[in-house]
């Protein structure tokens, strides 16, 4: 007679490990790196930081995709964090979905601010 030891257990949610610590990393090093390179071109641009210099910083078409290519990288390393956040400490499913559609939407729009203020300038 065979003896049961315990139920199957079905594990859902274990693929997103790697791959959230791998896009973490990613897009960590990306904002890293592009605070560097801004603080290394207003520290060693000359006289004060005014807003011609601010202006003059973002004003190649480079710099605009690379600053918005941060704000995507921004807006995903919120979202896979806050996701996880939500994943493990909201248990009711309802509650879960709301706050994850929230966490979207929030994010969506600053994103989107943010381009229109890098746009701007």
């Amino acid at each position: 007679m065979a003896q049961n030891y315990g139920s199957a257990r079905l594990v859902v949610g274990a693929h997103y490990g790697v791959r959230d610590w791998l896009s973490q990393r990613v897009t960590a090093a990306l904002m890293a790196l592009f605070t560097v390179l801004v603080l290394a071109r207003l520290l060693f641009s000359s006289g004060p930081i005014r807003y011609d210099s601010w202006a003059g910083l973002f004003a190649p078409q480079w710099m605009k995709a690379l600053a918005f290519a941060v704000i995507l990288s921004l807006a995903y390393h919120a979202w896979v964090g806050m996701r996880n956040v939500w994943m493990d400490y909201i248990q009711p499913v309802g509650t879960r979905l709301l706050l994850q559609v929230f966490t979207i939407v929030w994010l969506v729009g600053c994103a989107g601010w943010a381009v229109q203020v890098l746009w701007r300038l």
